[in-house]
């Protein structure tokens, strides 16, 4: 498609606007398609997860053997972080523009029709593909969902081209395909269909929703067969919250909604900071902090990366609460410069450790001045993944559905529920725009960013 279309959608070489005919037999055709979309994502997002472990597995034995080694182990690991960061950036900058970062808000923009979907196809997959693994395999704290659900749309208006279909079919498949990937990326279905519906569209269409369900459903029976089926995250059933440590969970919604906004403005700081810094080139200022990450993975190994293991031992509560608050503010400033670095990775994961952390370290507090109730830490940490990911992202059923499915436990519900609330309401009071809102701005046509600036300073979307 020619990216210089007038056409705001994009629609050029795509068969135009919907085609009169049979809607059901239209929509049949459309539930096909999403899922071969999502069998797509399904299979790529797999592929990418497995790659994404080999990685990380590669990045450990490296440390190891650097540590074998002394000062030229310490330097080959700084050096092998800074290359792979500068090579991810320079794929980035020379092949996909758009791959940069989650790609979350990209999607969003394609879907209002704010920019094309002329960038999109295979060369953005393969970028977001080796990219992604280059950079949160050499130890940026970046998460796997967001060039998951990026190539899934990718993937999904390439099969919508080939199959000549209008921009409106194409626009259900976009929005089905990153569902698709999101899915694939947290081995959690359901979660995956409801954030295309709240986050990626905010409204409930009845054909999006079955394409997302369809799509999303495909992805998984393709993935599980690669990656088995068992939950993110193992975690000892909890028992069903008792009516006197539920208003504790009201609180920890409010205060995690605090951090929330905290977290989104250190975001936005770190990006600003490194695009002033204009005279160095995009891959070398990725080089720099992949470098930086080195050095802190050749002390501190298993506290860099996309976070699993981390968010896995806070669960289990076998973090040492005495370092914990430093484990806290070391992966919240961690988080925000790699994604400053400007190569592709998501924000979910490492949501979800900042999330876990801050519940355990609320509810093991509570344990301490409250020993007469039946409080176990390790729930809060659980709801406090739910609550950290609502804050950011302003998505509450997402983030419940998400934390519900990574840890197969629905004890918490009601827990998570009201934390949710709170954590939505802080930083709603506070009118701090969602994350994916203001990161979205940053990428829009300046025409168009001036005209969406009202309602992101306006205060959160309704």
């Amino acid at each position: 498609m020619d990216e210089k279309s007038n056409d705001p959608s994009g629609t050029t070489g795509m068969a135009g606007r919907a085609r009169p005919g049979d809607p059901h037999g239209s929509l049949l055709v459309l539930a096909l398609l999403a899922l071969i979309v999502g069998s797509a994502a399904g299979l790529v997002g797999a592929v990418f997860r497995l790659a994404l472990e080999r990685a990380e597995r590669l990045r450990d034995v490296l440390i190891a053997w650097g540590h074998d080694e002394a000062i030229s182990g310490f330097a080959l690991v700084v050096l092998a972080c800074g290359t792979a960061t500068f090579i991810a950036a320079w794929l980035v900058r020379r092949f996909s523009p758009l791959a940069s970062g989650s790609g979350i808000p990209q999607v969003e923009a394609v879907l209002r029709e704010q920019i094309p979907p002329a960038p999109y196809g295979l060369t953005l997959t393969v970028v977001k593909f080796f990219g992604g693994i280059l950079a949160i395999g050499s130890g940026l704290a970046l998460g796997r969902e967001g060039p998951s659900v990026h190539m899934g749309a990718s993937i999904a208006i390439v099969i919508g081209r080939v199959c000549h279909r209008g921009w409106p079919d194409c626009r259900v498949l976009i929005a089905a395909g990153a569902g698709a990937g999101l899915a694939v990326a947290f081995n959690a279905p359901i979660a995956g269909a409801v954030f295309v519906l709240e986050e990626l569209v905010q409204k409930f269409e009845h054909r999006i929703a079955i394409a997302a369900l369809a799509a999303s459903a495909a992805a998984i029976a393709v993935a599980r067969m690669l990656l088995g089926d068992a939950p993110d995250f193992h975690v000892a059933t909890p028992a069903y919250a008792s009516a006197e440590i539920r208003p504790l969970f009201f609180i920890l919604g409010g205060i995690i909604g605090a951090l929330a906004v905290a977290y989104n403005r250190t975001l936005l700081a770190a990006i600003s900071m490194a695009e002033r810094i204009g005279r160095l080139p995009a891959e070398l200022r990725a080089g720099l902090i992949g470098s930086a990450v080195g050095v802190l993975a050749w002390f501190a190994p298993g506290l860099v990366g996309g976070g699993d293991g981390i968010t896995q031992a806070t669960l289990n509560g076998a973090d040492a609460l005495a370092f914990l608050p430093l484990i806290f503010i070391f992966r919240f400033g961690l988080g925000a410069v790699s994604y400053s670095a400007g190569t592709p990775g998501g924000l979910f994961a490492p949501l979800l450790v900042l999330g876990a952390q801050s519940g355990l370290l609320f509810g093991a507090a509570c344990h301490l001045v409250l020993p007469e109730l039946d409080i176990q830490p390790e729930a809060f940490a659980v709801v406090g993944m739910a609550a950290f990911f609502t804050g950011v992202v302003r998505a509450p059923i997402t983030g419940i559905v998400l934390a519900t499915e990574m840890t197969a436990t629905v004890t918490l519900l009601l827990p998570m529920l009201g934390a949710t609330f709170t954590a939505m309401l802080v930083p709603t009071l506070l009118q701090n725009a969602p994350i994916y809102d203001s990161l979205r701005e940053r990428i829009l046509p300046r025409d168009k960013a001036n005209s969406s600036a009202t309602v992101l300073t306006d205060g959160p979307r309704n």
